[in-house]
């Protein structure tokens, strides 16, 4: 914390003369170039005041009285400037007077405005917010509060002491203590900066402490289902009702692309025939309220007329809750005689991969399907596979020998 300097210095207002021949004396508080002067409701004559000494010349009762209330002052207001910098990591003019003047200016906090925040996000839940959108806020609120009480013995900051080193250290907690890997460490640092950003924009802080700080995300290769293995899951009989019935869920989510939330919301409504007289999937992203529109291909539309009516509240598919599908989807993987760790979120994947931009389908409508607003988003999920390389490259050379060229791709 930078230290400021202080200047405390009386004069007289001699623009104005009192009745008595008297001038208002005022005192000016200078901190770090910034000036604010105000009363001190005492007055002089302006004959004896000494402005090289801040006091008056006369050695009267009356003259010593009002040089030590002077000094008096003076101590105060060094001492409320004092107390300030104890908590306040930037102190000014304005505060000092302030303080002296027994006017309580209210310090914004970290906690409190992030407190502030995630009650806001909650009273707006089911509107624009949604449950997972106040756990994420909810879940860093917590861990930086833990990391205050771990590292600076507090339960609260000034948002002024918000700074490099402050979002340094809380990376470093989360990191060590924690235990957060890279990206969920990052995760964390981006809610955190959400809440800098409000801070700022509502005037509390001056500066932008994620100035020299660059958030980390590493990119994490999530898996997808190759056509073998999709076709090993289609075709393995399993015993099991529940699991079968998880089986049949992802796979539905792996012809269609669907996000969990809204494969689970899906209802007979969001059935349509389109303009191609085909039926296609209608519906919004939850997350996002993105358009998302998807053509039901056969195995999807096997899956609806299998599981039509069984739901009694409307919903296409009977789905568990994601804890319970990707649970469940271990069984999955073992009865097919798949290695990889299967989660629900893979299915989104291999709809990107391995059932579209393998399939020849372009990014761009595989991005549309997937309810995506940026191209850059859509390549996390797919990836071109070998299988496509090769195709693509044999075409090619198809081609070309067509034009009557000799160039070909060996063996």
């Amino acid at each position: 914390m930078s230290k400021s300097n202080l200047n405390i210095r009386f004069y007289l207002r001699t623009n104005h003369v009192n009745k008595d021949g008297t001038c208002a004396i005022m005192v000016r508080i200078t901190v770090n170039g910034e000036r604010t002067v105000f009363s001190t409701k005492l007055s002089a004559d302006p004959n004896s005041w000494d402005a090289d000494t801040n006091s008056v010349k006369g050695k009267s009762k009356a003259d010593k009285e009002l040089n030590r209330t002077l000094e008096d002052m003076k101590s105060a207001i060094r001492s409320h400037y004092y107390e300030l910098e104890r908590y306040d990591a930037l102190v000014t003019a304005e505060k000092v007077r302030n303080a002296f003047l027994g006017i309580n200016i209210r310090t914004e906090s970290l906690m409190q405005l992030f407190k502030e925040y995630v009650d806001e996000c909650r009273s707006l839940l089911g509107i624009s917010r949604t449950k997972a959108t106040v756990q994420k806020y909810d879940r860093c609120y917590r861990r930086v509060q833990e990391f205050l009480k771990a590292k600076y013995k507090l339960s609260d900051i000034p948002l002024v002491e918000i700074g490099h080193k402050f979002i340094t250290d809380l990376e470093c907690y989360l990191r060590t203590v924690s235990k957060c890997n890279e990206n969920t460490t990052a995760k964390f640092l981006q809610t955190f900066k959400m809440i800098i950003i409000r801070a700022r924009n509502n005037g509390y802080i001056k500066g932008d402490p994620f100035a020299n700080y660059k958030i980390r995300l590493k990119r994490v290769d999530r898996g997808y289902l190759t056509e073998e293995e999709l076709k090993v899951l289609r075709e393995t009989p399993i015993p099991s009702k529940r699991v079968a019935q998880v089986r049949d869920v992802f796979l539905f989510a792996c012809y269609t692309g669907l996000a969990y939330i809204d494969l689970k919301l899906l209802r007979a409504e969001n059935i349509r025939t389109s303009f191609d007289g085909n039926q296609w999937i209608m519906t919004h992203r939850h997350k996002t309220d993105t358009a998302v529109n998807v053509p039901i291909l056969d195995i999807p539309m096997e899956l609806i007329e299998r599981y039509r009516g069984q739901s009694k509240k409307g919903y296409i598919l009977p789905i568990l809750s994601n804890q319970k599908m990707n649970q469940y989807l271990k069984d999955v993987a073992k009865a097919c005689g798949i290695e990889k760790n299967i989660t629900f979120h893979m299915a989104r994947h291999t709809f990107a991969t391995t059932v579209t931009l393998s399939h020849g389908v372009p990014i761009e409508s595989v991005s549309k399907m997937l309810g995506h607003t940026q191209i850059k988003t859509t390549q996390i999920y797919a990836r071109i596979t070998n299988e496509k390389i090769s195709r693509d490259m044999a075409a090619l050379a198809e081609k070309m020998k067509s034009n009557g060229r000799s160039v070909g791709v060996n063996p």
